[in-house]
């Protein structure tokens, strides 16, 4: 007997069903040939997921069994390799009918709507079993294929009481958005908010569907009675309002009299927090007809401003006796900068600190727009001395050590149990050990390399 390749059986059941909304027939059910008597070698061939030595044989001259519950059957000739190879060949493509009939199970959990659909390709899958030629546990998968048509009928009728309870679900749903929708349209008084909930409630009403025409036609009618009702009630609400912009426009037109009288005030510090007062009740006030309204805040912003260019007239006046106070601390700053280098000794550093401060706080003010400025300045080299501290305490923390040497100690003791495996011949177990012992190495020089750049 030649080792030359042959003709392969043709092969068993590929899986065929996906998930999708409706599962159609699997590949090649119903139309399985038997196999061809010399099979040809495989390309390569998946390590099947049982023991298919388990459920059947390869005889001394390549014959293949496969084991049912009326005894052995003849599936095909193995000529391509091993016993083994060819057993691993016809139980791998049973894993393959298997997977098939796993796909079917989910689909009935996941989709009981097509539940007539799944038994029928139950059905027929379970027909090919007397002629596959597949190695495996073939009479566990016709009791499985048994149950799914078993099942399938108990799943339809769960898949109708699911669509029930989806329908009074959706009508659930849209009571709660018609009541809403009356609430808002009894008792709102937020009108922009509400209006644009209610065209929200519409947007979503139009989502929700599975309701019998005459409860959807009622539901619709105690919602569209409250969008009208609210926009009545806004409409009214709209033309009290412009009666209320006359009463407005007569409180913004004393507010304007009372800023003017104000303006040419020097008490700049209770006249500013009067003018805040002033700000407060014209917002209270509420709003005039829009083009009195925008003359009368050109007035009073005119008065406030009148009064606030004078005294930013008086303050930049003041401000001019400071800009020397700002170049006394710009020359400072220039003689410490460089001086002040914890590069160069962390003490010395912090020495040199001190001394800027307490110089610093003698010049005093600079101009108010500067203050800012030169605060940054001064803060940019104290925590420059602050940070160094910080690194300086971090790099000596001892718990920062301790934890890289646990690393490190973790590392001796895996080599250790490594080199022991070996001097005993356990190769993959060594091989196991070494390559935790690289993991932990990587976590300690990362842990070292933490502590040397703080």
């Amino acid at each position: 007997m030649t080792n030359s390749p042959t003709p392969s059986p043709t092969p068993g059941p590929k899986p065929g069903l996906r998930p999708g909304p409706k599962p159609g027939p699997l590949p090649g059910v119903g139309h399985r040939p038997t196999p061809s008597p010399r099979p040809a070698a495989p390309a390569a061939v998946r390590p099947p997921k049982n023991d298919p030595a388990k459920w059947g044989r390869v005889d001394a001259d390549g014959t293949v069994f496969v084991k049912t519950a009326d005894g052995e059957r003849e599936i095909g000739s193995w000529q391509a390799g091993t016993p083994e190879e060819g057993l691993a060949h016809y139980g791998t493509r049973f894993d393959d009918l298997a997977t098939e009939v796993e796909l079917l199970e989910a689909r009935l959990i996941a989709h009981p709507d097509d539940a007539n659909s799944i038994k029928e390709t139950a059905a027929q899958l379970r027909e090919t079993l007397p002629t596959a030629a597949v190695i495996g546990d073939l009479v566990g998968l016709d009791r499985r294929l048994g149950d799914i048509m078993e099942h399938s009928d108990a799943a339809g009728e769960q898949a109708k009481a699911d669509r029930a309870r989806r329908r009074e679900q959706a009508i659930a749903r849209k009571e709660a958005l018609a009541a809403e929708a009356e609430e808002l349209a009894e008792n709102s008084t937020e009108w922009k908010a509400a209006g644009d909930r209610l065209r929200a409630i519409l947007e979503e009403w139009k989502t929700i569907r599975g309701i019998d025409r005459r409860t959807d036609d009622a539901l619709w009618k105690r919602y569209s009675r409250a969008r009208d009702s609210f926009n009545r009630r806004r409409g009214s609400h709209f033309a009290e309002l412009d009666r209320s912009r006359a009463a407005a426009r007569r409180a913004k037109e004393a507010l304007v009299e009372r800023a003017e009288a104000l303006k040419d005030s020097t008490d700049w510090n209770d006249t500013a927090r009067a003018y805040r007062d002033l700000m407060k009740e014209w917002k209270a006030a509420g709003r005039a007809p829009r083009d009195v309204d925008d003359k009368l805040w050109e007035a009073f912003r005119a008065a406030q401003d009148h009064f606030f260019n004078a005294r930013n007239a008086v303050n930049a006046e003041r401000d001019k006796e400071f800009i020397a106070n700002a170049e006394a601390k710009d020359a400072l700053l220039a003689e410490y900068d460089a001086q002040i280098d914890p590069a160069k000794g962390l003490d010395g550093a912090r020495a040199k600190l001190r001394e800027l401060q307490e110089k610093w706080d003698e010049i005093g003010y600079v101009p108010r727009h500067q203050v800012r400025e030169y605060e940054d300045r001064i803060g940019a080299i104290e925590k420059r001395v602050s940070e160094a501290e910080e690194s300086q305490w971090r790099r000596t923390d001892p718990e920062a050590q301790a934890r890289a040497q646990q690393f490190l100690d973790k590392v001796a003791e895996f080599t250790a149990q490594a080199d022991a495996a070996a001097a005993k011949g356990n190769t993959k177990k060594a091989e196991k050990l070494r390559a935790q012992a690289a993991q932990w190495q990587e976590w300690a020089d990362a842990a070292a390399k933490a502590v040397e750049d703080l």
